[in-house]
Formats: C-alpha cells, structure tokens, sequence
C-alpha cells in the first residue's frame, strides 16, 4: 500500500483540500483538540524552497509550475482584450508562500459590503478580533493591531530613495501618508508590511 492509499484508508473528522492560508488556519484551528483527526490536502509541494523563504525570491516563482498554478483570466473588453496572468500558489501555504511576504488586510468596506448583503458575522467588526488574534505585531493601535498571534508581521524598515521619491510624489498628489494601512484607515501610501 502507498503512503498516499495509507492516509486516504483512515477515517478523518474533517478533509480540507488546500493547504493555503485558509487551509492551514483551519488545520491548526481543528487540530488543536487532540479528540480531532484532520487530513489538509495539497496538490503541491513544501515551502521549504529557497525562492519560497527569502522575500525577492518570490520572482522566481510566477512562471514556475512547481509553485504557482500559473493562471491567467480569460480576455476581456476592459483590458483590451489581453489574458492576464494572474499567479495562484501551488505549494504548502498556498498564495501567501509565492506573495513576497506582503501582509494587506482586505478592505474593510467589503466586508462590510458582504455582511450588508445578508452574510451575518462578515462585517470588518466581525472579523478584526480574528485579524488582531492572528498577529504579532511590535507596536501599532491595539484597537487594530494584535500582539502574541502566531503569524509575526513587521514594517520594512529599510528605506531606499526611490521609494521616498514615490511616495513624497503620491502625497504631493492629496494621497496621504499612511504608517499602518492594515489599521484604523486603509486609504494612502506606504511601504509594505512583512510576515517575517
């Protein structure tokens, strides 16, 4: 018997397919009652690669099979009729692992938009306590931030003049200055925050 023909002869609690970000919340989530056997499925590989671990490396992976679905949308009027490529992550970690490491909550009015339409709990206010108890992030609003969270998120603290120049431009533009988008206003320019 193969170790695949093995894992599928046991009987599981709970099968989650896709050992993306979602997939591996909820694992961990499930798995920890020891009384819950959980199976998380994933079509691709480890993460452990090297394009995988270092921040630029994500480059690497877009036209790589190995790690990226490499999807593209069908073509369209509103983008001149060109398919865009449109990179999903095929590996342990899904997306998140092929991202370059970024950390951007969604955009508070949709969910709020999602809850309005009838989805109950889906409101920025129903989810926040669930962003800030994933996190671990030195400093920021505690009303928004969380600290102790198992995923450690960090702001770039290198600054390089291009960047500056850029941002000085959008401000010059009326696009404000913002030193933490995933916190009280989501609205301005700034440099990235990093899961690492």
């Amino acid at each position: 018997m193969t170790s695949a023909e093995t894992l599928l002869s046991v009987q599981y609690d709970y099968v989650i397919i896709g050992a993306g970000s979602a997939g591996c919340v909820l694992a961990n989530r499930l798995s920890a009652d020891p009384t819950i056997s959980v199976l998380l499925l994933e079509a691709g590989g480890s993460d452990a690669h090297p394009y995988v671990r270092a921040p630029a490396g994500f480059l690497k992976t877009f036209q790589d099979p190995r790690f990226n679905w490499c999807y593209s949308t069908e073509p369209g009027p509103g983008v001149d009729g060109r398919a865009i490529f449109f990179p999903r992550g095929k590996l342990l970690g899904g997306s998140s692992s092929i991202n370059g490491h970024l950390y951007v909550r969604g955009q508070a009015r949709d969910f709020d938009t999602w809850a309005q339409m009838g989805n109950r709990g889906w409101s920025y206010a129903d989810v926040l306590p669930y962003f800030r108890r994933s996190e671990d992030r030195p400093g920021g609003d505690p009303a928004w931030r969380g600290r102790g969270g198992p995923l450690h998120v960090s702001d770039i603290h290198e600054r390089h003049p291009i960047c500056e120049a850029f941002i000085a431009g959008a401000e010059s533009l009326g696009l404000p200055r913002n030193p933490d988008y995933n916190g009280a206003a989501q609205e301005g320019v700034a440099y990235y925050q990093r899961t690492c």
